[in-house]
């Protein structure tokens, strides 16, 4: 076993964060994720503070062939991974990152006809009364919502569907993980190539989100009729669809990065938070569903109801926060 793989081992046996490490050896942070991914080696300076700090030899960590005990507790090396965290080899880190590319899109297509499923309503109620269709309002209304609905319902058969497919990788984001060397290497090297595209995916949605306000705002504003208006409010959740679709498809693509980085969202303080926050979520998300629906068939105004999500959203995020905060002091209290 190489150095890297014996760095990570003890490290997770210690219970620490690279974080917490790159602290206790007054390094940065990187220098640590460099060592653990193989992407460099530490100096002799570093090696002898670290056989010291972890309680074991230098001998142990510098040969390769020294691998059968950690800090004479007479336990293999293989079975303190385990004990430490679940194994993720090179194969199982490209298939799932594969299966997160193909996910991504099916959770942004499904998310993406749910914000389209009132289109079809706005548009054929509005002819209706226009007069430019051959339904009347009834037929006109009643076409509307099934198409709404079956939008919804397939929608829903996406979410479900894939949720199933993916479940078998939900370990990454709940539990310790001990990637195989190699792993941290090629999520790196992915991480940073994908960069540049998750940029440009979040700043085109933000500007569609923006720019999709202003026919709407110009129509309002040259006091058009409401056919124009409905027709600009369908344009407005059309581009909002697509910015919502590069929002969560890069999210998702970038995040699995992370997740075999332990990095971000996704470091072992935060997997212990996700798991406080999960059945929060649960609740939250479906109180806002039901939330967006209620006002926007009470209503009507379809046009205007999408602003509920990111609100709720920003809104979740200080919920978050507020939670984390909360665990943090917990913990400091215990360790007091």
């Amino acid at each position: 076993m190489i150095l890297a793989d014996k760095i990570i081992l003890l490290r997770k046996r210690n219970s620490w964060s690279q974080e917490e490490l790159a602290e206790k050896l007054q390094i940065s942070r990187q220098s640590v994720s460099k060592w653990e991914s193989g992407a460099s080696i530490p100096d002799l300076d570093k090696v002898i503070k670290m056989s010291t700090l972890f309680n074991v030899s230098t001998d142990y960590l510098l040969k390769e062939e020294l691998e059968e005990l950690v800090a004479g507790e007479g336990m293999a090396l293989g079975e303190a991974a385990e004990a430490s965290g679940r194994m993720v080899s090179v194969e199982e880190a490209e298939e799932f990152l594969a299966a997160t590319g193909s996910f991504a899109k099916m959770i942004g297509l499904g998310v993406a006809l749910c914000i389209l499923s009132p289109v079809s309503l706005i548009l054929l109620v509005e002819f209706a009364q226009e007069g430019r269709s051959f339904l009347n309002g009834p037929l006109a209304e009643g076409a509307g919502v099934g198409i709404l609905l079956i939008m919804v319902a397939l929608a829903v058969v996406i979410f479900i569907l894939n949720g199933i497919r993916y479940k078998r990788y939900e370990y990454l984001e709940e539990e310790m993980i001990f990637p195989e060397y190699g792993v941290e290497g090629i999520a790196s090297k992915k991480k940073e190539g994908f960069t540049g595209t998750f940029a440009i995916c979040i700043a085109s949605g933000v500007a569609l989100c923006i720019l999709g306000v202003v026919p709407l705002a110009i129509a309002g504003g040259m006091g058009s009729g409401e056919l124009t208006k409905c027709c600009c409010a369908a344009v407005l959740l059309i581009m909002v669809s697509v910015a919502v679709y590069l929002f969560i498809w890069s999210g998702i693509v970038y995040g699995s990065f992370d997740k075999l980085l332990r990095a971000g969202d996704y470091t072992d303080e935060n997997k212990k938070l996700r798991r406080v926050l999960q059945p929060v979520a649960g609740i939250y998300w479906c109180l806002a569903t039901a939330l967006y629906l209620l006002w926007s068939f009470w209503g009507g105004k379809w046009e205007y109801t999408w602003v509920l999500w990111p609100i709720a959203g920003i809104l979740f995020a200080v919920i978050a926060q507020i939670v984390k905060v909360i665990l943090c002091a917990v913990q400091k209290l215990k360790k007091s």
